[in-house]
């Protein structure tokens, strides 16, 4: 294949890449992650209350 011919197949490729990329809009869900973040913490307070978290030891 010709140079010039690899770089005129590039040039489309990376403007239909573009085009899809911006047309793109991820929905976000801030909600989840917190609920997550709190879900996480509220779990590890309660295995380090409960006693079932092997305590920590020093040398």
């Amino acid at each position: 294949m010709h140079s010039d011919v690899h770089l005129l197949l590039h040039l489309y490729r990376a403007a239909d890449l573009r085009h899809d990329a911006a047309a793109f809009h991820p929905v976000e869900r801030p909600m989840l992650r917190h609920r997550m973040g709190w879900t996480m913490i509220e779990l590890g307070l309660r295995l380090t209350q409960a006693g079932t978290a092997p305590a920590a030891r020093t040398a």
